[in-house]
C-alpha cells in the first residue's frame, strides 16, 4: 500500500509542476497525450484507493496559476478543461455515458480543436468592455486593450444581440502569418519563434498592446455564456453569434449521432493538413442545453463534451545534443536538441526525452537519427530510434550525475522516475521557485512582486531566501532596472522599479505580515505540503513549535497526512538553515500560530453530505451555489446515486434525475430549503 502511495504523491507533483510549466510559463516539457495520459494513471489510482488521493488533486483541479503581469478577475463561471481521448471506442463509450445520464440519444455539434490560447470576451450593450485569459480555471489575466488589437475581434457588434454576455474562444495564428513574421525576426537579426501556440500565448501577454498589434493574431469564438432562455441549443447560440459579427469556425457542424461524429473526425484528420491554421483534434458536445444541464459536469470537465485529438505526426531527424534543465522543485528534465524538421507545419528544433527511464529504454545517442511525433503538443517527443543509421561510434547517452545549476549531487528516489537536486536551499532555479511561491495568491499574496521582480533582486543579492522579503528596505530598490526578453513572445522589456512601483512592493511585503498561519505554513514550500495539509497541519497543532518537534506517529495521526507527507516535514524542519529563516519570520512579525478567531477549516452544517445540484436557481448562479456547499463542509457529486444526501432542485431540473433521485428515495430539496440549511 506504501508503494501505491507514494505513487500517487509523485504523480500528483508531476502532475502539478506540468499543469504549473503549460498554463503560467506556456514552456511544457512533455506532450498533450503524455499528460493525459499521466493524468488517467493518478485518476485510475485514485479511484481505487481514494483515501490516498490529494484534495488538490490535479484530477479535480483544473491545471494552471495567475501570472502578476495583469489585473486578475474572476471568471462569471469557471473555464474548464475538456476530457481528451484518442480512439473510436472512447468516443463510442463517450456517447454510451452521455446517452445514460440524458435518457435519449443526443445530437451533437463538432467544431475543430484550435491549437491556440484560450480567451472569455465580455460585451455590455454591444461593445467589448472585458477580455479575460483561462489563468487557472476560476480567475484569470485582464489583456483587454491587447484583445481589442486583434482585427476580427468587433468592438461593437451588430444586429440583435443581448445585453450582456461572454463568448470564449481560441487566439492563434495562421501558419503564414506565423511564418512572415519569423522571416522579418531573422532579417532583424532576432530569434524566430518556435511555433503558433507559444507566439500568440506569449503575444497576449505583452506589456505594450502597441506591440501586440504587430503580430498577426487572429480567433475563432465557439461558447456562449449568458441568458440561456434565448438559446435552445449550442448551434443556435452560435449561429446568433455569428450574426452579431463574431467570427465562428465554419467547420462547425450538427451530427445526429455517433457514426456522424466519426465521419467528420476521419475527414478533417485529413484535411486538416490543408488548413491555414493549427488543429490537433475534434471538439464533441451535447448540443441541447437542456441535456447539458441534466446531464452535469464533473469537478474539473462538462460530462456532455469531450474533446478527440488527432493521431501525431512523425519525421526523422539527427540528434545534436542534450540539454539537462533544472525545474523550480529540483526535477532534471533532459532535453534533445535536433537538427530542424518540419512536423505539421511548424520547424522542430528541440523535444522532451522527460527522464533517465525513457533514455534508457529508448538507447538514444548523440548522432542517432530519431524518430520524433507531434500532434497538437507543444514540445514533441522523441518516440524511437532508426538503429540502421546509427554511427559506428556511439556511445550510450549517460544522464547526468550532478546538478548542471549548481552543481550538488542528483538524487533519484526507487518509487520516482525524475532525478532531482539534492541542494534545495542553494541552487538557483530552486531558490526562485520558492521565492515565487511564497508570494503567490495562495501563500503571502505580495502581488506586487512578479517573477521578473524576484529575478531581479535575486540578481542583485536582496534575495536568498524568503525571509529576505521582510530585510527589504524603500532605498535598496528604488531605481534598480533589469533588462528582459521574454523567450515565448520576444517582447524585450526594461524592468525599472521608480518611485511607485518600490512603494507597492514595500507595502506589500508589510501587509503580508498579517497573512494567517496555514498560509504562511504553505508559502514555506516544503515538499508534499499543499493548501489542504497545511490547513490540516495548522489545525491540528496550532503552531509551529508543536509542528517542529512533532515525531512520525503525531504527524500520521492528522487526517490525509501519510509517510511521504510526515517524512517530508521532519526533513525539512531538522535542517538548521530552515530554523533560522522560521526565527527570522518570526521576528519579522508573521503568524506562526492560530489566532483566537482565526477560521481555518469553516463552517460545517454540511459537513459530509452529497449534493447533486441541478436546474436554473433565482438567488444563486449553479457554481455559486456549489462554492456555497463545499464553504459549509459539503460535498457536490455530477450524478445521482445511493449515496446522494439531496438532490438540490432549480428551474426546469432535467426530469432523467428527477425520476432516478424519486426511485432511489433521495430528498429534494428548492433553494429556499437551502438557505434555511446554512
Amino acid at each position: 500500500m506504501q508503494e501505491i502511495k507514494n505513487k500517487i504523491d509523485t504523480l500528483t507533483a508531476e502532475l502539478k509542476e506540468h499543469n504549473y510549466r503549460y498554463y503560467v510559463l506556456a514552456e511544457p516539457v512533455i506532450s498533450d497525450r503524455e499528460f493525459d495520459f499521466l493524468l488517467k494513471e493518478l485518476e485510475k489510482l485514485e479511484i481505487q484507493f481514494p483515501e490516498y488521493a490529494h484534495s488538490d488533486s490535479p484530477v479535480k483541479v483544473v491545471g494552471g496559476a495567475i501570472t502578476k503581469n495583469f489585473i486578475n478577475k474572476k471568471h462569471i463561471r469557471p473555464m474548464l478543461s475538456l476530457a481528451n481521448t484518442y480512439t473510436e471506442q472512447d468516443l463510442r463509450d463517450f456517447d454510451e455515458r452521455v446517452k445514460k445520464l440524458a435518457g435519449i440519444s443526443p445530437q451533437y455539434v463538432c467544431e475543430l480543436k484550435f491549437d491556440g490560447f484560450a480567451i472569455g470576451l465580455t460585451y455590455k450593450k454591444g461593445k467589448l468592455t472585458q477580455a479575460l485569459t483561462r489563468g487557472d480555471g476560476i480567475s484569470g489575466d485582464d489583456v483587454t486593450e491587447n484583445v481589442k488589437t486583434i482585427r476580427t475581434i468587433p468592438h461593437v457588434l451588430q444586429g440583435n444581440y443581448p445585453d450582456e454576455f461572454e463568448i470564449r474562444g481560441e487566439i492563434f495564428m495562421h501558419r503564414k502569418a506565423f511564418e512572415r513574421m519569423n522571416e522579418e525576426r531573422v532579417k532583424k537579426g532576432e530569434i524566430p519563434f518556435a511555433n503558433p501556440r507559444n507566439s500568440a500565448a506569449g503575444t497576449i501577454k505583452m506589456q505594450e498592446s502597441t506591440e501586440v498589434a504587430k503580430r498577426p493574431l487572429d480567433c475563432f469564438l465557439y461558447n456562449f455564456i449568458g441568458d440561456e432562455k434565448l438559446f435552445s441549443s449550442h448551434y443556435q447560440s452560435l449561429q446568433a453569434a455569428k450574426s452579431w459579427g463574431l467570427q465562428i469556425n465554419d467547420a462547425t457542424k450538427i451530427c445526429e449521432n455517433i457514426d456522424e461524429v466519426l465521419v467528420f473526425i476521419k475527414y478533417w484528420d485529413s484535411e486538416r493538413k490543408n488548413l491555414t491554421f493549427e488543429t490537433d483534434g475534434v471538439v464533441v458536445k451535447v448540443n441541447s442545453y437542456q441535456l447539458q444541464h441534466e446531464i452535469g459536469f464533473t469537478a474539473k470537465n462538462p460530462r456532455w463534451a469531450i474533446a478527440y485529438k488527432f493521431e501525431t505526426e512523425r519525421a526523422e531527424t539527427k540528434l545534436l545534443s542534450v540539454d539537462f534543465q533544472v525545474g523550480r522543485t529540483g526535477a532534471v528534465t533532459p532535453v534533445a536538441n535536433l537538427e530542424p524538421v518540419l512536423i505539421l507545419g511548424t520547424t522542430v528544433k528541440r523535444a522532451s526525452l522527460h527522464n533517465n527511464d525513457i533514455i534508457e529504454q529508448l538507447d538514444v545517442r548523440i548522432g542517432d537519427t530519431v524518430y520524433v511525433e507531434k500532434g497538437g503538443e507543444i514540445i514533441p517527443k522523441i518516440v524511437g530510434v532508426d538503429l540502421s543509421k546509427r554511427p559506428i561510434f556511439s556511445q550510450k547517452l549517460d544522464f547526468i550525475k550532478v546538478c548542471p545549476e549548481c552543481g550538488a549531487t542528483l538524487v533519484k528516489q526507487e518509487d520516482e522516475a525524475a532525478h532531482y537536486c539534492s541542494d534545495e536551499d542553494n541552487c538557483p532555479p530552486q531558490i526562485k521557485g520558492k521565492l515565487l511561491h511564497f508570494v503567490s495568491r495562495k501563500a503571502m499574496n505580495i502581488d506586487s512582486i512578479g517573477e521578473e521582480t524576484i529575478e531581479m533582486l535575486w540578481e542583485k543579492g536582496l534575495l536568498n531566501d524568503i525571509s529576505d522579503f521582510y530585510k527589504i528596505k524603500y532605498e535598496d530598490i528604488l531605481g534598480l532596472s533589469k533588462k528582459t526578453v521574454n523567450e515565448i513572445s520576444g517582447e524585450v522589456r526594461f524592468i525599472s522599479l521608480k518611485e511607485k512601483s518600490a512603494h507597492n512592493i514595500i507595502s506589500g511585503i508589510e501587509n503580508s505580515k498579517n497573512t494567517s498561519f496555514e498560509k504562511v505554513l504553505y508559502g514555506l514550500g516544503i515538499r508534499y505540503i499543499g493548501e489542504t495539509v497545511s490547513k490540516k497541519l495548522a489545525s491540528h497543532f496550532k503552531n509551529i513549535e508543536k509542528i517542529i518537534s512533532a515525531e512520525y506517529d503525531d504527524l500520521t495521526s492528522v487526517d490525509e497526512i501519510g509517510e511521504s507527507i510526515a517524512n517530508s516535514v521532519i526533513a525539512w524542519f531538522k535542517n538548521e538553515k530552515h530554523l533560522k529563516i522560521i526565527e527570522s519570520l518570526k521576528s519579522n512579525g508573521l503568524n506562526f500560530e492560530i489566532n483566537e478567531g482565526d477560521k481555518i477549516v469553516g463552517e460545517n452544517k454540511l459537513n459530509g453530505k452529497s449534493f447533486v445540484v441541478s436546474g436554473v436557481f433565482s438567488k444563486f448562479s449553479r457554481d455559486g451555489i456549489k462554492e456555497t456547499i463545499e464553504k459549509f463542509g459539503g460535498k457536490n457529486s455530477g450524478s445521482i446515486s445511493s449515496k446522494t444526501d439531496y438532490v438540490l432542485a432549480g428551474e426546469n431540473m432535467g426530469p432523467a434525475k428527477l425520476e432516478k433521485a424519486q426511485k432511489l428515495g433521495i430528498k429534494i430539496i428548492s433553494e429556499e430549503d437551502f438557505l434555511k440549511m446554512i
